[in-house]
């Protein structure tokens, strides 16, 4: 369960987590080394350096004891003060009671006031200012007296000098790394690019580079292209051509059947013409999505022509919502193909037609809806399937086919790295097609 969550805030990109791997070890270091170096070096030498003071304080109360005033006292300990660097005073009356003054870096200055205040008799506060002494406060029978201690004696000088270096030179090899790394994964975001522009139908330049991984991938992605650009030419050739050469005899059984009778002949010539429908829909589906050049798409200007056209053929065809501007890249000839079929199955089971257009900054969606009697959401898979027929949810006494309308859409949608959708219309109750393309 931890990790589930932990993978919602993980970097979606391969960049993102190869940062994530070089800071998350660097920082990690610092970090122990810091703490380890603060608790328990820097904090054992302050204690140390603060023991070794508060035993040279110890002496002074030790030589000042029995004097009868401050400053007898003064005269007392005066020939210690200088050796062990050290000054003296006693408070005057009227100067309020000393506080602590430990500013919010004082690590150390922190360590030697607890210090002092465990084990040292008669303590009151410790000083830390600006400057390079620390002022002790200390309860004397004779007064509140004031000592004055170079910081150094006390405190390590400039402690977080080796903190500033580590971290400093972490950042700095963690840059260098990123760079030698990023360099590393350009190759790989290339292969990436390459192989999604090439899912969605479009072709850029590509030449395997990088590491000999890398290349090797690359030169697998480079081959795969190749063999399935070779299968959809072939693919295409082959139906194009049964196609061509079955049009010449469908011709003459025109042109023979046009001596007839037209009462005899009306039968035949229906079934030439669905022969002939038939095999134009054999040369779209063996096209695909394979006509044309990807190239600057208006959707909602394609809608209007597509909506125009089949109104200029009485058909009960309109247009729905349109949503957002701008244009995609589109095999145009291919996806106004893709469209005109939705729009024709919807015709052609249905009474009425609805095309709706929704652009935005990461998809284009056309949707198509009919009132129809639909398709069962179980037989909805099946129906996407090359020469597949419905029978039951299509009434085939409208017309016939041989299964690729859908097939077809679905091929176009996903050459340009699409998808098709299909649902029931919440408002004419009959099938909802979407064609969802990310950009």
């Amino acid at each position: 369960m931890f990790l589930q969550r932990l993978k919602q805030y993980s970097p979606r990109s391969l960049y993102g987590r190869a940062a994530l791997i070089l800071i998350v070890p660097i920082v990690s270091m610092q970090l122990v080394v810091s703490i380890v170096f603060i608790k328990r070096d820097l904090e054992d030498v302050t204690t140390q350096m603060t023991a070794t003071v508060m035993q040279q304080i110890a002496l002074l109360q030790q030589q000042g004891a029995g004097a009868e005033s401050q400053q007898d006292m003064l005269v007392r300990i005066a020939p210690f003060l200088q050796p062990l660097q050290m000054g003296a005073r006693f408070l005057e009356e009227d100067e309020p009671d000393p506080q602590d003054l430990v500013g919010w870096y004082e690590f150390s200055g922190r360590v030697v006031r607890d210090k002092m205040q465990q084990d040292l008799p008669g303590f009151v506060a410790a000083q830390f200012p600006d400057n390079r002494e620390v002022k002790v406060f200390l309860d004397t029978d004779l007064g509140r007296m004031e000592l004055r201690v170079d910081r150094r004696r006390l405190t390590a000088a400039a402690p977080h000098q080796l903190i500033v270096t580590m971290v400093f030179f972490g950042l700095f090899m963690a840059l260098i790394s990123f760079i030698y790394l990023r360099n590393q994964l350009r190759p790989i975001k290339r292969l990436a690019d390459a192989a999604q522009a090439f899912g969605r139908g479009r072709m850029i330049p590509y030449s395997p580079r990088g590491a000999t991984e890398v290349r090797a991938a690359g030169s697998a992605f480079v081959d795969m292209r190749a063999r399935i650009e070779r299968q959809i030419e072939q693919r295409t050739l082959m139906l194009s051509g049964v196609s061509h050469d079955l049009r010449t005899p469908l011709t003459r059984l025109k042109l023979g059947l046009a001596m007839l009778d037209e009462e005899e002949a009306e039968p035949l010539l229906r079934d030439v013409d669905e022969m002939q429908a038939l095999l134009d829909a054999f040369l779209d589906f063996s096209r695909g999505a394979s006509t044309g050049e990807p190239e600057p798409v208006d959707p909602m200007q394609m809608a209007h022509a597509i909506v125009e056209d089949w109104q200029r053929q009485g058909k009960d065809v309109m247009l729905g919502e349109l949503s957002g501007s701008g244009t995609v890249m589109l095999r145009q000839q291919s996806i106004r193909r893709a469209v005109e079929n939705l729009v024709s199955n919807a015709v052609r089971y249905g009474s009425r037609a609805r095309v709706s257009v929704t652009l935005t900054e990461k998809s284009l969606r056309i949707r198509v809806e009919d009132d129809g009697p639909g398709i069962d959401p179980e037989q909805r898979g099946d129906a996407i399937r090359p020469f597949t027929r419905l029978d039951a949810a299509r009434n085939q006494n409208l017309g016939t086919g041989v299964g690729l309308g859908l097939a077809i859409v679905v091929d176009v949608a996903r050459a340009h790295g699409g998808t098709l959708r299909l649902t029931e219309s919440a408002e004419l109750g009959g099938l909802q097609a979407d064609i969802v393309i990310a950009r």
